[in-house]
């Protein structure tokens, strides 16, 4: 039987250790199916940073949550055994070498059949992410959803940073170049060639802006024809919602989901086999009254709940 939450009934919610979601530790439970990283790595960004304190403001953020999902009606911390694996230690001052820092450890914890739920960070860390879940499953369908594309080439001739791991990856044979698609992407682009490359690259585009003019239903739609039956893995950065409902992030942008939108496409993918999946770039210096920190611990819970099996 799974090991659940601390009890709020016996310990209050404020009190003790902010693992997610009140979870056990990694190191008081005999094996688990799914584990919640934290990776407080920032030095890939290109704009506001911050995101290195992500980890634990959403931990903190999440001590709220309860163990039971009503909508999806299942109980994911009884369901399956999820245990929070603490931080993933990488050095701040070498994107290359905390890439594969980030990998090996990434290994060591999935290696026998572990999934992670990984809170960043900037979005620098879904490239060793995808290295490590390649080695277990093959190219694997992407659904990314952000604001931004993040396959541009280089900023500043450097190849890692938060803008450039779906290019990397892509090019590395990471993703499945039939299946892949980024949704609730807005905002101005350096160009139309932004868009010829991304589409080069193997990904599809479900805009912010279509998902208000054909609505939350046809989008859902057209993420589950596009993900097929492929190994799915997600990427959540908390800018996709819009900065009404997550301020507390380095590169906002206007016009984007609300936070019931962002968990009604992620509910919906329980009908596929997730591999793992992240949420990055909270940046807690510029949140207000937890309000990036809340949606992105839900977004951390609903990811969790559509790992468990669908019956």
């Amino acid at each position: 039987m799974a090991v659940g939450p601390r009890d709020s009934s016996k310990t209050p919610r404020w009190a003790g250790n902010a693992t997610f979601a009140l979870l056990p530790r990694l190191d008081e439970v005999a094996h688990a199916d799914i584990v919640v990283v934290g990776v407080p790595f920032d030095s890939g960004v290109s704009y506001r940073p911050g995101a290195r304190f992500g980890p634990n403001h959403v931990r903190e953020s999440s001590r709220l949550l309860r163990p039971y999902n009503q909508v999806a009606q299942v109980s994911p911390f009884a369901d399956l055994q999820v245990a929070d694996a603490g931080d993933i230690a990488a050095n701040p001052f070498s994107i290359d070498e905390a890439v594969r820092e980030i990998e090996a450890r990434a290994d060591e914890l999935g290696a026998d059949g572990t999934r992670l739920m990984t809170i960043g960070g900037d979005h620098t860390i879904a490239l060793p992410l995808l290295r490590s879940v390649v080695k277990k499953h093959g190219p694997v369908a992407v659904v990314h959803f952000d604001a931004h594309l993040d396959t541009w080439d280089t900023y500043f001739g450097a190849p890692i940073t938060h803008g450039t791991p779906f290019r990397r990856a892509s090019e590395e044979g990471l993703i499945d170049r039939t299946a892949s698609l980024h949704v609730g992407i807005r905002g101005p682009l350096y160009g139309r060639k932004d868009l010829e490359d991304d589409s080069r690259l193997g990904f599809a585009i479900i805009g912010a802006h279509e998902v208000e003019r054909a609505g939350l239903a046809s989008a859902i739609a057209r993420m589950h024809a596009r993900l097929g039956d492929a190994p799915v893995y997600v990427s959540v950065d908390i800018d996709v919602l819009d900065p009404a409902h997550a301020p507390g992030t380095g590169t906002p942008e206007a016009g984007g989901l609300t936070s019931r939108e962002l968990l009604e496409f992620l509910r919906a993918l329980r009908v596929h086999r997730i591999v793992g999946a992240d949420i990055v770039e909270v940046s807690p210096a510029y949140d207000h009254a937890q309000l990036t920190g809340i949606a992105a611990a839900h977004v951390a819970y609903e990811l969790i709940t559509s790992m468990v099996p669908f019956e």
